[in-house]
């Protein structure tokens, strides 16, 4: 296991300083695996986040709901959309209560696309030496320092 100071030759000013880089470093870390097992399915880590948030929901969504629910914001959704609705794994439908409004779902082969990435992607590729009480550890303290 590599230490962050192995990786980064860098002078952290102290261990909070640290930290924020470890996080940074390990979240790009993170992106990078899940672009490159994202890209066998012409998906972009954006788009993903969309279809799971959309399978997830079970019901029409607004794009603002979408846009207000994903991990990494995205001023353009509506583009993001209009891709996965291209691909075949979305539809759109105007609100019958107020038009400006735009609901949209996933698709039975947006959901087929979803179960074969739940097969391919392992999410525990990078807790996989941690025990459960650690990934638990590690959940509290990512909160308390989003102060959330």
């Amino acid at each position: 296991m590599k230490k962050i100071e192995e990786i980064i030759t860098a002078d952290f000013k102290d261990e909070h300083h640290k930290a924020l880089i470890n996080i940074r470093y390990t979240s790009n870390f993170i992106g990078a695996y899940y672009n490159q097992q994202l890209e066998v399915f012409d998906l972009t880590l954006a788009q993903f986040n969309i279809l799971r948030i959309l399978r997830g929901a079970k019901e029409l969504l607004s794009i603002k709901t979408v846009k207000e629910r994903m991990v990494e914001k995205s001023p353009n959704t509506t583009r993001l959309v209009d891709k996965l609705i291209s691909k075949g794994f979305v539809e759109r439908f105007r609100c019958n209560v107020d038009r400006r409004i735009i609901h949209i779902s996933i698709t039975e082969l947006g959901l087929y696309t979803l179960s074969n990435l739940d097969i391919h992607l392992d999410h525990r590729i990078f807790s996989k030496n941690m025990t459960d009480e650690e990934v638990e550890t590690m959940n509290y303290l990512l909160n308390k320092f989003r102060n959330e």
